[in-house]
């Protein structure tokens, strides 16, 4: 199945919340008088202030807002590049304790570059059945599944539900839609990035790699930069 993505929960009024707390620094107000303040102010000027906060580095309110996604149908391959981002929560489904393959088919990933072409997704396709037909007899035979699991392919799917503060999405954003990262993750970073704007439509108004937020600071660049986070967005 495609990847898909879904916005569990996130802090409620996100936007408000990181402004409140970036003024808390420089207030003598108490923080549910801060909270009301921010409440009474417009969009745009909500927008002026996180901008400016974004601009001069002051990044650590952000850390005040968290978004949790379940994801399903991610490869492997992907999981593990999701994962090295350390400042998040993980939840994956294990392959120790989960059978593998009760679908009756291999849940196998298929990257574009090989279902594009009838002849070298029949050899994907034959291998990555053959690999579940090993699985399925080893684990016949006794082996736990544990071990069995070992003959599965790398992008074999999986199941996760994880937490991001706003911060760490930022980062996480910059990285993972540049054009030079993998597809895969470029893909659920897309998704991911359609949601949280959704919810917080300030504190994501402009995301992404730094062709789309300044100049590209890539040391090899790809020559394709985004127009704009339209542009960014409409990829597919």
């Amino acid at each position: 199945m495609p990847c898909n993505v879904i916005l569990l929960e996130h802090t409620p009024r996100p936007d408000g919340l990181v402004a409140a707390a970036a003024r808390m620094c420089y207030s003598d107000m108490g923080a549910r008088e801060l909270v009301a303040r921010v409440a009474e102010e417009t969009d745009e000027a909500r927008e002026r202030f996180l901008a400016g906060l974004w601009k001069s580095g002051h990044h650590s309110p952000l850390e005040h807002a968290s978004f949790t996604f379940g994801v399903d149908g991610l490869s492997r391959v992907a999981s593990h590049q999701l994962v090295r981002h350390r400042m998040a929560s993980f939840s994956q489904q294990s392959q120790r304790y989960v059978k593998m393959g009760q679908s009756g088919d291999a849940a196998v990933v298929t990257p574009p570059s090989i279902s594009s072409n009838q002849r070298t997704l029949d050899i994907f396709r034959r291998q990555a059945e053959a690999s579940l037909a090993a699985y399925e007899e080893l684990c016949k035979i006794g082996v736990p599944a544990e071990d069995a699991r070992f003959i599965l392919p790398h992008g074999w799917e999986t199941r996760l539900v994880f937490t991001m503060n706003a911060r760490e999405l930022q980062h996480f954003f910059a990285l993972r839609l540049c054009r030079r990262a993998q597809w895969e993750i470029q893909n659920l970073a897309r998704q991911m990035l359609k949601l949280v704007r959704a919810a917080a439509p300030l504190l994501f108004r402009v995301s992404g790699p730094s062709c789309v937020t300044g100049t590209c600071s890539e040391v090899h660049p790809c020559g394709r930069r985004y127009a704009d986070m339209e542009d960014l967005l409409s990829q597919k």
